[in-house]
């Protein structure tokens, strides 16, 4: 899956949202991928906790087992998408404002998506779905610009190395495939997540 067409309001309400991040993140940034990944990552990092968090809650006050596997899946790509700040951390090094963006773009985005994840989860799963499909996007275009030139192809920073266990001569163009392919299962799974809302 590389687009899920909008179909309802919920889906367009999502979509249009992601196209406004969209526009920020292509208005502040422009070309500079690494730090582009360094704040975006960390908003990326906030809806797998939130909803693992909160499913894991439903799990509680219900008193019923079953929710284990989505819990595990959408805990397990907060932490995927953690490695890949602490990751472009290491190689945009970012300063001490892009610090402070990071801080408060996951304040507000945290909230955000939490109030949006407990009312309308069904919502909240196809934003990340259009979320993910933006980032392998946006990571097809750090590749492009590492394989003309525009970008140095520097050596993989050794946390992404042992992350995704690349060989030792690994350079960023590895690292942006590794990251573009996380995001890509992380998009289809949000919006097969969302989808299930539908049956």
């Amino acid at each position: 899956m590389s687009h899920y067409k909008p179909i309802n309001f919920s889906d367009r309400v999502a979509f249009f949202f992601t196209k406004s991040m969209r526009f920020f993140a292509d208005t502040f940034f422009q070309k500079r991928y690494g730090h582009r990944a360094v704040v975006l990552e960390t908003v990326a990092g906030v809806p797998g906790m939130v909803s693992g968090m909160w499913t894991h809650l439903i799990s509680l006050r219900k008193m019923k087992t079953g929710y284990g596997p989505k819990i595990r899946t959408l805990l397990d790509e907060a932490e995927n998408e953690r490695m890949h700040l602490m990751t472009f951390i290491e190689i945009a090094k970012p300063n001490a404002f892009e610090r402070f963006l990071v801080l408060t773009a996951q304040a507000v985005f945290w909230n955000m998506f939490f109030v949006i994840y407990v009312f309308f989860p069904r919502t909240a799963h196809r934003i990340v779905g259009y979320f993910e499909e933006e980032a392998v996007y946006s990571y097809t275009e750090y590749l492009r610009e590492i394989d003309n030139g525009s970008l140095p192809n520097i050596p993989a920073p050794k946390i992404a190395i042992d992350y995704w266990n690349l060989s030792a001569d690994a350079t960023l163009r590895d690292v942006v495939i590794a990251v573009r392919e996380d995001e890509a299962k992380h998009r289809d799974v949000n919006h097969e997540f969302a989808s299930e809302y539908d049956r």
